[in-house]
């Protein structure tokens, strides 16, 4: 089946990831019929089609499948699909704890990225472009973010299962690091978690495009954060567009691989977003440095 044959065979405008166990069409939610193992479409618990379908006729064995239910990403549906965004919004919250436990400067006054050497990430400490977007400067930097991962993150975790939802994130923080990096000056330090949320705000609008959902909520809340970016004080637009472009583009590649190839083109796609981001900082670390 291609990318764009994912609809129930009864239904093709409903989207789904189940698929009968005995002739492997897919059904949506309404042509579920509880087995013994997994689910099965009317057309087979009524006796309409043969026991190994797409044609095998009765007596020969069905090839063996992956009757695991799937999401539209291709992960295994999970018990809790919060658990990634759980530890996520904990090790921010934690590390905000840890570090006013030591004392408040070293955030306020952004002392924790002058301690250990002027330029940093330049110096050979590429850790920071990861551990930054997990620490904030204000309490509110940090509410906002937590509330906005809360807001964003169970779904996407729920559609894409929780290794492509960790990576989406990661790449996506990693992409806004990377970018404020590349064209802010060598002094100008940088930390939050807003460009990892931007990159699940554009990795949204991604799967409800996906989906054929109504677009415009996620389109003006997209055109409202931007706003807010580009007009307030003090706010690293660089993390945001660059968080923004790289969740859309890693959302794209694990959304839309095809079917056949599925696991190869979402690495080949995360492969290809970290490359980006490595080539980004040894250039800007080789101007500095020149």
């Amino acid at each position: 089946m291609n990318d764009q044959a994912v609809g129930c065979y009864r239904h093709p405008d409903r989207e789904t990831g189940i698929r009968c166990t005995r002739c492997d069409r897919p059904i949506c939610p309404d042509c579920m019929v509880s087995a013994s193992v997994g689910f099965q479409c009317p057309d087979c618990v009524s006796g309409r089609t043969d026991a190994a379908g797409s044609g095998q006729g009765p007596g020969r064995a069905a090839p063996v499948r992956d009757t695991t239910p799937r999401t539209i990403a291709g992960a295994a549906h999970s018990a809790d699909p919060r658990l990634v965004t759980k530890v996520l919004l904990g090790l921010n919250v934690a590390l905000w704890i840890a570090v006013m436990s030591v004392g408040d400067e070293l955030v306020f006054d952004l002392d924790l990225f002058t301690r250990l050497g002027p330029y940093g990430v330049a110096e050979g400490e590429w850790y920071r472009l990861l551990t930054s977007t997990f620490l904030h400067q204000a309490p509110m930097h940090l509410a906002f973010n937590m509330l906005s991962l809360w807001w964003l993150g169970p779904p996407l975790e729920a559609a894409l299962g929780r290794a492509r939802f960790l990576a989406l994130y990661l790449l996506s923080g990693l992409g806004g690091s990377a970018l404020t990096y590349l064209v802010t000056g060598p002094y100008e330090p940088s930390l939050g978690a807003s460009g990892a949320i931007f990159g699940l705000l554009g990795a949204t609008a991604v799967l409800m495009r996906r989906l054929n959902y109504d677009m415009r909520p996620v389109i003006a809340l997209l055109v409202l954060n931007l706003i807010f970016t580009f007009t307030w004080h003090n706010i690293a637009w660089q993390a945001h567009i660059g968080g923004l472009v790289m969740g859309t583009a890693v959302a794209y590649g694990l959304v839309h691989a095809p079917r056949e190839k599925r696991v190869l083109v979402q690495r080949l796609t995360c492969g290809a977003a970290l490359l980006v981001v490595v080539v980004a900082v040894i250039a800007r670390t080789l101007q500095i440095g020149a």
